[in-house]
């Protein structure tokens, strides 16, 4: 089902959490709504949800007009950051509750939970059904709430930071399950998130958010590749930022006339001997420091009062070195 929202806005007394915002949500894709705390993601996914009403603007699911539909009658599902398991009750009545309330007959309620288990891989787990919440793992409770979620067979889901609460290792797993579980599902999946490398991992869309509007949407590498402003090259990758302009040889020249903007990872480094190719930027620093990043090495260049990042594969000593970018992975921007 597609989703759709039209001039959107919302106030919280004098913050404009939603700007004017239109977006179209592809069906059957997942779609990350990413960006800094504040930008409004949050507060679009409760709009959609139904617990947060726009003060403009419409929603669509599909042809229907759901601006002011209530929470249960939108045929979209949640998943919370928090799980927001009930503990008093166990995984196969958290699961079957929402049945219930929908007066699914009772014969069918037991094939539903297993079959919502499955989707999430947990039809595998010893007495998974018996447990109660606090006897789960993180990474179980999360997959519980996945399970909760698409057990109604909703034609929507909305996720709502779902992996923040999980480690590092975990989180990675479970993100790959959950984008595994949406294309077994081929439901329309809305993912708002502030992890920009979870974004890109798992979304056929990405939408970037900023200050309550959208700063850019489109394919993750495409987004990623061609940015429309400052904001969209600085959020995603590590990303150095220099008050600078390229001169006719490709020199970047300290500048308060441009912005410059490339990624750590487009930097080759070295020795001042070397002459830049052919369609490259180039600037001479020093090296001030390095640090291993298990991958690789990350070295801090100094550029004028700037330092820059360049990622490495091998460290690279202290001392005088060229930072070259190929013109394709420069950003430029006016200072305006």
């Amino acid at each position: 089902m597609n989703v759709r929202v039209e001039d959107l806005t919302k106030r919280y007394g004098q913050v404009t959490a939603l700007d004017g915002v239109s977006q179209a949500f592809p069906s059957g894709a997942l779609t990350a709504v990413v960006g800094p705390s504040g930008c409004g993601k949050t507060t679009l996914l409760r709009c959609l949800a139904g617990f947060v009403a726009p003060d403009r603007g419409r929603l669509w699911m599909g042809d229907r007009d759901i601006t002011y539909a209530q929470p249960q009658s939108r045929d979209a599902a949640v998943v919370f950051q928090s799980y927001a398991l009930w503990p008093h009750m166990t995984v196969f009545e958290n699961l079957a509750f929402a049945l219930r309330l929908r007066k699914v007959p009772r014969r069918d309620i037991e094939q539903r939970v297993r079959e919502a288990l499955d989707l999430v891989e947990l039809d595998r787990v010893p007495g998974i059904g018996e447990r109660r919440p606090r006897q789960l793992s993180g990474g179980q409770q999360q997959r519980v709430a996945l399970a909760r979620a698409v057990v109604v067979r909703p034609q929507v889901l909305l996720l709502d930071e779902p992996l923040s609460n999980l480690d590092a290792k975990i989180r990675h797993r479970v993100r790959v399950e959950i984008r595994a579980l949406q294309r077994r599902t081929g439901i329309t999946a809305i993912y708002v998130t502030h992890d920009q490398e979870e974004a890109m991992s798992i979304a056929d869309m990405v939408v970037v958010m900023e200050g309550g509007r959208v700063a850019q949407a489109g394919r993750p590498e495409e987004v990623y590749a061609q940015p429309k402003s400052p904001f969209v090259a600085e959020f995603l990758g590590s990303t150095n930022v220099l008050a600078a302009v390229m001169g006719p040889d490709g020199r970047i020249l300290p500048s308060a006339a441009g912005s410059l903007i490339f990624r750590a990872e487009d930097i080759q480094l070295a020795s001042l001997q070397e002459p830049a190719p052919a369609g490259s930027a180039w600037v001479d620093g020093e090296v001030v420091d390095v640090l291993f990043l298990g991958a690789g090495y990350r070295a801090y260049v100094r550029v004028g009062e700037e330092v820059i990042m360049a990622d490495h594969r091998t460290p690279m000593p202290r001392g005088a070195v060229r930072a070259v970018i190929p013109l394709e992975k420069v950003f430029a921007f006016g200072r305006d």
